[in-house]
């Protein structure tokens, strides 16, 4: 009888997703719209995504454009985008905001890839909790020494592998940061 690592397979998934995820809202010098997907702007009375109240557009690698579909809201967009505090360039006009990414120092790249450094580590310490978590649940099952050795060997050789893709979407976030 073989353990089930379904579950475990799943999780270790999640973590690889979070850290792309996390990785998509850092600022590369490049303009991309998915760094504003944790802003929200107040508009009639509650919290919206900026991509909820317009049009968010790559003008040319170094700006955004957001054309709002109410234009009472230009405003607001512009004090989200200044309140989050993420190192951009906010210049409003009549028909929507201008959003404009500096370029990137290289005493700022090294700080980037510090901050890309923790959360890799952040990943890494989810996949070690996930392992043990499964390791856990596997002791709890009635299989047998053997099939228990084996079933610890499986588990490792996807903990090895989701290591190196978590390495490898680390690295590629690097070399994006810095060139």
């Amino acid at each position: 009888m073989a353990y089930n690592f379904s579950d475990f397979k799943t999780a270790l998934k999640r973590v690889e997703e979070w850290l792309s995820k996390e990785y998509s809202g850092v600022h590369t010098g490049r303009a991309t719209p998915t760094l504003l997907d944790t802003i929200s702007v107040e508009s009639y009375g509650s919290y919206q995504p900026i991509k909820n109240v317009g049009t968010i557009s790559i003008e040319d690698p170094k700006t955004l454009r957001i054309v709002p579909w109410d234009k009472s809201v230009i405003k607001e967009i512009e004090r989200a985008i200044t309140a989050a505090n993420l190192g951009l360039s906010v210049a409003p006009d009549q028909d929507g905001v201008r959003i404009i990414f500096p370029m990137l120092t290289t005493e700022n790249r090294q700080k980037l890839v510090k901050v890309l450094k923790e959360k890799l580590e952040d990943a890494r310490i989810s996949v070690r909790k996930e392992r043990e978590e499964a390791s856990t649940k596997m002791k709890a099952t009635d299989l047998p020494e053997d099939d228990m050795f084996r079933a610890k060997e499986e588990m490792q050789k996807y903990v090895d592998e989701t290591n190196k893709n978590l390495e490898a979407i680390f690295e590629k976030k690097e070399h994006e940061v810095m060139n």
